[in-house]
């Protein structure tokens, strides 16, 4: 699979923006990309990535010579899109798919039985390299493909396999997880202006302390209880109950839509 050089986007919103970049960034393109959308804007968002052998289209018709399918459309568009692309695809293509919610049955029953199909849960930080991306590959995928495909895949970060049931779980835990954090840790940033520290110290003190709180909450040999324990003043701590309650309430409904049998 190393020597093949083509492939298609069928969707070119933000992740697709994301995957392009950080492959432009680490010099891992193929020679040939097309990005099918029907949005002129993400057109120009995409041409101002600058992508060596990238081509527009506003339509799903992409070739039937794409080695690598990647569909990255919003799950309500996969009935759509699945008629369109179907007939492109060769006994040797590969459709990854990005979008959660739609099993791996699903898309074979539209696509008339075909089964070489990844499915990956990415999240922004692949743009950097950064990424936890979980992934599960069917049975017609070979262990030198799926190899090949790691490796790929490790241009955006972490990809660990992952149970297909798993993977909505991971939309909201990881997909989406860095949304539940930025606006607080930019609030913070904000306070540290008001206070008067330099630009440098406070992007600096804050990834600092982000790191080094995760790992010893995730990574050290302290319980939990532990560690909440080793800070005497939480001036949130009466508001707490009340952010915890938001949280699983809202993630758990939305879990339980996403899992839901359509």
């Amino acid at each position: 699979m190393k020597d093949k050089l083509y492939w298609s986007f069928v969707g070119g919103g933000r992740i697709t923006r994301i995957l392009l970049q950080r492959l432009k960034d680490n010099n891992a393109l193929p020679e040939k990309v097309i990005v099918c959308d029907p949005d002129y804007k993400i057109h120009n968002n995409l041409k101002n990535l600058n992508i060596p052998g990238l081509q527009l289209k506003k339509d799903n018709v992409f070739k039937s010579s794409a080695d690598i399918v990647f569909l990255a459309v919003h799950p309500p568009l996969v009935k759509e899109v699945m008629p369109q692309i179907k007939n492109q695809l060769t006994s040797d293509s590969i459709l990854i798919s990005l979008v959660p919610v739609i099993k791996t049955s699903a898309l074979q029953q539209l696509l008339d039985g075909f089964d070489r199909i990844v499915r990956m849960i990415p999240n922004a930080p692949s743009i950097i390299g950064e990424g936890y991306n979980p992934v599960c590959f069917t049975d017609s995928i070979s262990i030198q493909e799926k190899s090949e495909l790691l490796e790929l895949f490790s241009n955006w970060g972490k990809t660990p396999e992952a149970e297909e049931d798993h993977l909505e779980a991971y939309a909201i835990l990881t997909a989406m997880g860095p949304t539940y954090f930025w606006f607080q840790w930019l609030e913070l940033y904000r306070l540290g202006q008001e206070f008067r520290l330099s630009k440098d110290d406070i992007m600096n003190a804050l990834y600092e302390m982000i790191n080094g709180s995760a790992k010893l909450l995730f990574k050290s040999r302290y319980p939990s209880e532990a560690v909440l324990d080793f800070i005497p003043v939480r001036p949130l701590q009466e508001d707490e109950e009340y952010f915890r309650s938001i949280i699983h309430t809202k993630l758990s409904e939305l879990h339980s839509k996403l899992t839901a049998k359509k």
